[in-house]
């Protein structure tokens, strides 16, 4: 690297291309030190502050490039002579390099931090190029002939707006050419739509401009038929300028058809930086012009040195790199790339969607509703003969398990840098682009394995939910009290929400009742222990509170899930109901009571006389004839909210007669769990997921309390047929018997008891 300095012949040059191998040979040593637990590459000296810890590792070609902006500073402080040899060397050497590179023949390069701003500059060139006049009349020129910039509906979004910006131009100025819609990729520019605007524009008297084309959508990597758009653009003399990731194979020995003709465009412009994970290296437009004068007015070329200094961070990597270590870069993301599209492939769930790419470095794919296999556990929802708006809830039930899939591969593999994106035919799909991201995130072969893996280990969880989206809706609707809420965003089994008495449907505004039911129904089934996953939050549009049910990992019974929400959120709003009228009855009772206790010591007062209210006669008089007074009493019913009289409770239990207690309600639809099933699974009962020993303990078990039911149910028969019979037995035998039916020990019975058949189930 020193010895390109040392061709200048100059002692300042010479010294400072010492000092950088010093610098260099310095940060080799510091990226020597290991850590131990994981052996990878650390820095030697962290930056102290706020910074230390959080700057990630760039490696040492990183290094090389930061260090180019401080070593550019040093060299803006040479004399102006010196300084304007050494930034024309670099300049020229890089400019060389990169055409060479990318096979892109006597061409200029620009160095610009804002990626978009090459193709503003370019855009400046033709139009002084097209309008002979425009350095004098200025906008009158355009006026009287208006320019057009055609570019792609697949085009990053905001570059059109951005050029009209720069430019000056008003929108009218912008043409954006649809996409194929019958034959080819629908990303790729229609090119006989393409010509058709063209004709037209020149009909109307304006002046076709510029077209760009893309190499690699920002989206999902298509190339447009750039073979094709260069002889219509020479047809017509419009400029054709190219961008996107894909121009990174014409580094590579073997490039598609399509990307090798880029070479042969008026200009493009190259991001190196991601692609070789290189920090603060700026991007570069190779263009190809002969007038040198109307390149300085566009502003591609400068005079000042300072300028040229923008690729001095370039120069320095590829000095570092060289031309192996650059295109291994670029040949490691590509082989990731299909390593990853020849994986999924075999995975039946997963559709890819840029097939006919092979060249292509970027992968897109996403999880589909139609689901091919004949293995039935994963037989999706059918899709034939569905409404319209079936068809949009299926593409938004299939978007919401994408954006939960995307989100769940990142956590898992980060060093697959997917992101996840929403396209307009397609819905929301997950990319993979590692020429992007893998320099960076260091992403390996091991890495699209494991992302492979991780998504094979998902689908039963995402078909799953998908089988029961359509079962709970139709359950949630047929049950009175639940509201099925349509969330699209929402990747679970559904959302519903309880509508309790006092509900408003017709106000969109919060409800604390309802916020207080469905927090207590969060609680009551999150301790059922079921393998579901319950949340509650706001509702999609508007501001209630519901319930969200998550992702099912296994066959979940809807009629079961659906039963128990709402069984439980009646009790809840019955229970809260009850406390928060039970102020309102005690207070109420206190004041029965303080008017019954009243009127009965009036009676008593007239039961027993004056003369018994005196105190001394009083005494006598009770002394010689007492009075017999009944035992009154009240009781008080907070279920009724009403004060009864205890005389009844006296009267049975003066006569001895027991009150035998209701039995305790079922519910109508509660099933017997098989041992270690969890809740709202289906019943697997002669299903060959349960062993022979496990199916026969269980139904002995069954028929054990079914014998010990019976057998209790004649005891309790004879006893209750003694009882009217002439020889019946003591009133002891009959409070044993009594004694027996309620499952309470008799004091003289040593007989260990038997347990009463509610306990026993």
């Amino acid at each position: 690297m020193d010895a390109s300095l040392e061709k200048i012949a100059d002692p300042t040059l010479a010294e400072m291309g010492k000092n950088l191998k010093e610098a260099v040979k310095m940060l080799e040593d510091s990226q020597t030190r290991t850590e131990e637990e994981n052996g990878k590459k650390l820095v030697s000296g962290d930056i102290p502050g706020p910074l230390q810890g959080r700057i990630q590792n760039i490696g040492e070609q990183g290094h090389m490039a930061l260090l180019g902006h401080s070593l550019g500073a040093y060299i803006s402080t040479l004399d102006k002579e010196k300084l304007r040899k050494l930034t024309t060397r670099i300049l020229s050497d890089t400019t060389l390099w990169l055409c060479r590179i990318f096979r892109y023949e006597n061409g200029c390069a620009y160095f610009h931090e804002e990626e978009r701003e090459g193709l503003a500059k370019i855009c400046r060139l033709a139009i002084h190029s097209r309008y002979e006049d425009f350095v004098v009349d200025g906008f009158n020129v355009l006026y009287n002939k208006k320019p057009v910039i055609y570019l792609s509906a697949a085009a990053r979004p905001g570059l059109g707006q951005y050029l009209c910006n720069q430019l000056g131009l008003p929108f009218p100025c912008l043409c954006r050419v649809p996409c194929n819609t019958m034959f080819g990729s629908q990303h790729q520019m229609d090119v006989a739509f393409l010509e058709k605007l063209i004709k037209d524009d020149i009909e109307r008297g304006r002046l076709p401009l510029l077209l760009v084309a893309n190499a690699g959508t920002a989206a999902v990597g298509h190339t447009d038929k750039i073979g094709r758009l260069k002889e219509l653009c020479e047809q017509y003399g419009i400029w054709l300028h190219v961008e996107g990731v894909n121009l990174a194979t014409l580094a590579l020995g073997y490039v598609s058809s399509s990307v090798l003709a880029a070479a042969k465009c008026d200009s493009m412009t190259m991001t190196p930086g991601p692609w070789l994970g290189l920090p603060a290296v700026p991007a570069v437009t190779l263009y190809k012009h002969d007038d040198p004068a109307l390149t300085l007015v566009a502003g591609l070329t400068s005079n000042k040195p300072t300028d040229k200094l923008r690729a001095l961070p370039l120069w320095l990597s590829l000095q570092y790199l060289g031309l192996d270590g650059f295109v291994e870069r670029i040949k490691h993301a590509c082989q990731l790339s299909q390593r990853l599209q020849e994986s999924l492939k075999k995975v039946n769930y997963i559709k890819i969607l840029v097939e006919d790419e092979l060249s292509s470095p970027v992968v897109v794919f996403r999880f589909f509703q139609e689901l091919p296999g004949s293995d039935p556990v994963f037989k999706a929802v059918p899709v034939p003969n569905m409404t319209p708006s079936a068809v949009g809830r299926e593409r938004h039930s299939c978007d919401a398990l994408n954006r939960w899939l995307g989100e769940q591969l990142k956590q898992l593999v980060p060093a697959g840098g997917l992101t996840v994106m929403d396209l307009e035919a397609e819905g929301t799909c997950l990319r993979f682009s590692p020429l992007m991201t893998a320099a960076v995130l260091g992403t390996r072969g091991e890495d699209v394995d494991q992302l492979v893996a991780c998504i094979e280990s998902k689908l039963p969880v995402l078909c799953c939910t998908l089988q029961l989206r359509e079962e709970f809706k139709q359950e949630v609707e047929a049950t009175a009290g639940l509201l099925y809420v349509d969330d699209p965003n929402w990747p679970g089994i559904g959302v519903v929400r309880y509508e309790h008495a006092n509900d408003d449907k017709s106000s969109l505004k919060s409800d604390p009742e309802g916020e207080k039911i469905h927090a207590g129904l969060l609680k009551k089934l999150n301790e059922l222990e079921s393998d579901l996953t319950f949340k509650i939050g706001p509702e999609y549009k508007s501001m209630k509170s519901c319930l969200y049910v998550g992702m099912a990992s296994d066959d979940v019974d809807a009629a079961e899930l659906v039963e128990t929400i709402v069984a439980t959120a009646r009790e809840i709003e019955e229970n809260s109901r009850l406390l928060e009228n039970m102020t309102e009855v005690v207070r109420k009772g206190i004041q029965e009571a303080q008017v019954e206790l009243q009127k009965a010591s009036e009676e008593r007062l007239l039961e027993e006389g004056v003369l018994r209210q005196i105190p001394v006669v009083g005494s006598v008089l009770n002394w010689f004839s007492p009075v017999q007074a009944l035992q009154k009493g009240r009781t008080f019913n907070l279920t009724a909210g009403s004060l009864e009289s205890t005389e009844p409770i006296y009267v049975y239990k003066a006569q001895g007669a027991g009150v035998t207690l209701p039995p305790t309600p079922s519910g109508s639809r509660t099933k017997q769990r098989l041992p270690g099933q969890k809740p709202f699974k289906r019943s697997l009962r002669g299903s060959d997921a349960l062993s022979e020993t496990s199916s026969v303990s269980h139904i002995e078990d069954l028929e054990k309390v079914e014998r010990l039911s019976g057998g209790l149910e004649q005891i309790t028969l004879e006893a209750s047929s003694t009882e009217g019979h002439p020889g019946a037995p003591s009133p002891q035998h009959t409070d044993q018997t009594e004694a027996f039916q309620k499952g309470v020990p008799h004091p003289e019975d040593d007989h260990p008891q038997v347990e009463g058949p509610e306990s026993l189930r």
